[in-house]
């Protein structure tokens, strides 16, 4: 039996989100979102001796989580680490259309957008051609770079993958048989950096935990966010 760790990536500057390019220098992650995937890295160690695959989306706050945790996860565990692959197929979803377009003041309430966000969703799950790919297209990728993960874990192995709360939220949505329409529910409860544990056997893939960061809310850390 194989298994899967499924982390969010790290708290991300605003530019991550926008569909404007983001600066040549612009960091992948927040100095937060560094010492979340940290802690995750950490936390991680003491779970598992090793992970024989490595890979995350290639997004830039998915590859620098990836990379926080792996290194984290080697101050414990000196050895051989498991070479960095970058699979597409991990990538978030482009937000779809919003009505009125992007505004200056788009993330001024972080409620409002919310709102606006989920009816967005909500039509693109429906059909509605309001993003670079639609939803049965964003699904065939995702779930293919599922699929990679799974071969990747064969018996016996341990994955690292790291992606983003709508791509790893709809992958379990998928296999809890969530409606479509729900699926972004799941997503907003995503903690930045939290992991969650697939096992991989014969009959398919289990979930065994999903958004586990008590390494990142106990009092004495205090670095859990959603965004």
């Amino acid at each position: 039996m194989g298994v899967i760790y499924l982390v969010r990536h790290g708290q991300a500057p605003l530019h991550a989100y926008s569909t404007e390019p983001a600066p040549g220098d612009a960091p992948g992650l927040t100095e937060l979102g560094f010492e979340q995937a940290r802690r995750t890295g950490l936390a991680l160690a003491g779970q598992v001796p090793a992970f024989t695959a490595a890979v995350s989306g290639a997004l830039p706050r998915q590859r620098a989580t990836l990379g926080a945790v792996l290194d984290a996860f080697g101050t414990v565990h000196a050895g051989d680490a498991p070479e960095r692959v970058v699979d597409a197929g991990w990538d978030e979803y482009v937000i779809p259309a919003l009505p009125g377009g992007p505004t200056p003041d788009l993330y001024d309430s972080p409620a409002a957008y919310q709102q606006l966000l989920d009816d967005a969703l909500l039509r693109w799950t429906a059909g509605a051609a309001d993003s670079d790919e639609t939803y049965a297209e964003y699904l065939a990728r995702t779930s293919a770079a599922a699929d990679r993960a799974v071969a990747l874990a064969g018996s016996g192995q341990t994955v690292l993958a790291v992606s983003s709360a709508g791509t790893i939220t709809a992958l379990i949505a998928r296999l809890w048989g969530v409606p479509a329409q729900s699926w972004p529910a799941l997503a907003r409860a995503m903690v930045n950096a939290s992991y969650s544990k697939l096992l991989v056997g014969r009959r398919g893939i289990t979930v065994v935990s999903v958004n586990e960061h008590a390494h990142l809310s106990a009092s004495d850390v205090g670095l859990a966010t959603f965004r």
